[in-house]
């Protein structure tokens, strides 16, 4: 008995949604920056934070892709509904937080250089996300999901 690996890979529209949605996330982040810099700025596919959230986008594809195929009343789609419950409460809140005390620290860090004390390096301060950026990740994802499963 063989397992064709990359052949199930393929064929699974769970990871696929999720992806394409996580991917769709990014791209726009791209162009929304874009937009009002007027200049593209390429290390925004990797990056957190921002509008929309990548990881809403990602978790809510998952979840609703599971919900059309599994069913809406299977276990599965159940424990992704909480996992994605909780991802999107984490990016809405601790990694916001911990945002906002980058950004405090990094005042901090300012007012030590300006009295000549050098610090290593700045604190990234854009890790979460505001609410609107989380639902508008969750919209993404589930339109996402959709596409993958009754478009593409």
């Amino acid at each position: 008995m063989s397992v064709d690996i990359l052949g199930e890979l393929r064929s699974n529209s769970v990871l696929w949604a999720s992806v394409c949605a996580w991917a769709l996330a990014q791209f726009i982040k791209i162009l929304i920056e874009l937009k009002k810099t007027k200049k593209i700025n390429t290390a925004l596919i990797v990056s957190s934070g921002g509008m929309p959230s990548s990881h809403s986008s990602f978790v809510t594809a998952m979840t609703t892709s599971i919900g059309l195929k599994e069913g809406f009343n299977s276990s599965i789609f159940a424990l992704s509904a909480v996992f994605s419950l909780v991802v999107m409460y984490d990016a809405a809140g601790v990694r916001r937080a911990a945002g906002n005390q980058a950004a405090a620290i990094n005042m901090l860090f300012k007012s030590f250089e300006d009295q000549g004390i050098k610090l290593d390096k700045k604190l990234k301060e854009l890790l979460g996300h505001s609410p609107i950026e989380v639902a508008a990740g969750a919209v993404l994802g589930v339109f996402v999901a959709l596409a993958v499963r009754y478009v593409i």
